[in-house]
């Protein structure tokens, strides 16, 4: 069987999907065998062109401009041509039969529409909504990446169980970065005195517990960083503009992050709605604390590894839970850092693939 692998990941912003997306496939062309045939389209706006030894390249002189019709008419037209199974990474997927091995990570807009409030943002739900539902109905074989958005899946769309595989995320791309400290001429961010926040500030990723936090506890620190998407911006980031213990840092790179995370006095990563939640591995992987919510998919990925606050309350002390943090915190982190790899992820889906032969 041939197989061919939609890179509408690599002409999107690296988020956790593409980031998902990008370092499986890496790892999956380490695992294939002379006959296995894997493809990828590669249109001609990709700006970084992947180096796979065993995933064959074909190239395509027209470009990925619109993800809908590329989704639903172009991939669909390269799948029959090339008589191919698709693979399909984000969320999206040609339609019907067509569907191919599809990935939902998660079906956020479908369980919180109170979330889409904008006409822009309600456009967004409708098409992911209409690309779930497709997914759960048509695909050969759902994928997902936590037992969480499984079980959802199932409940919400009557998917048969035994099509739908779980195949979590990982952390090691954050292995080879390097660290870089951020500018700070005000000593904000002295390490070890602030805590950190990092995620697109998407309403899911709770900001106002955030402010409402630190508003009542002005001798407390808090850095966030995130990249603004227009049209799905939290309106609680004009409130913590307005609060002096408060830094909102923008886009910051990688290298910048793992410094954050590195020095902070614990990563805060207050979600109430996360498919798996990527960035509380990044921080254990450099042996910083993490304090999540305890909603979703959170609770059963970082078990131990981690304190819980409650995302709709913020009375607590994040000091005394940091300062209770569990005792076996480091021998928690490590099981969790050895049960999530992008290399046990793309070996999860190679098995999943030789199956349809």
């Amino acid at each position: 069987m041939r197989f061919l692998i939609n890179p509408n990941f690599l002409c999107r912003n690296l988020t956790g999907i593409e980031r998902f997306a990008f370092e499986t496939c890496k790892r999956l062309d380490s695992l294939l065998q002379p006959d296995d045939d894997i493809r990828i389209i590669i249109p001609s706006n990709v700006k970084t062109i992947p180096q796979y030894k065993n995933i064959k390249i074909i190239k395509t002189s027209k470009p990925l401009k619109s993800f809908p019709l590329w989704d639903l008419v172009q991939f669909t037209f390269w799948c029959r041509k090339l008589k191919a199974t698709g693979i399909n990474f984000s969320n999206t997927a040609p339609l019907g039969r067509s569907c191919g091995i599809s990935f939902i990570h998660d079906i956020y807009a479908k369980q919180y529409p109170q979330d889409f409030i904008s006409k822009k943002e309600k456009l967004v739900r409708l098409y992911s909504c209409f690309n779930y539902r497709n997914i759960a109905r048509n695909a050969k074989k759902v994928l997902t990446v936590s037992e969480f958005s499984k079980e959802q899946i199932h409940k919400i769309y009557h998917t048969d169980a035994n099509n739908i595989d779980v195949i979590p995320n990982g952390w090691e791309h954050f292995e080879n970065v390097e660290f870089e400290p951020l500018a700070d001429s005000e000593g904000f961010l002295t390490p070890g005195t602030f805590y950190f926040t990092l995620g697109s500030l998407q309403k899911r990723k709770n900001l106002g517990w955030i402010a409402k936090y630190a508003s009542a506890h002005p001798d407390e620190k808090f850095a966030i960083s995130g990249k603004a998407v227009s049209g799905f911006v939290s309106g609680d980031i004009a409130v913590l503009k307005t609060l002096p213990n408060v830094k909102l840092l923008g886009y910051v790179t990688d290298s910048q992050v793992k410094w954050l995370m590195q020095n902070c006095k614990a990563f805060v990563f207050p979600s109430y709605y996360e498919g798996f939640g990527i960035p509380p591995l990044e921080a254990l992987s450099v042996g910083a604390k993490i304090i999540v919510g305890k909603a979703a998919s959170l609770p059963e990925i970082y078990k131990d590894s981690a304190v819980y606050i409650d995302p709709y309350n913020t009375d607590c002390n994040l000091n005394v839970l940091i300062s209770h943090y569990p005792s076996n915190c480091n021998q928690s982190a490590k099981a969790v850092l050895n049960e999530y790899t992008y290399d046990k992820a793309a070996q999860k889906l190679y098995n999943i693939l030789k199956q349809q032969y």
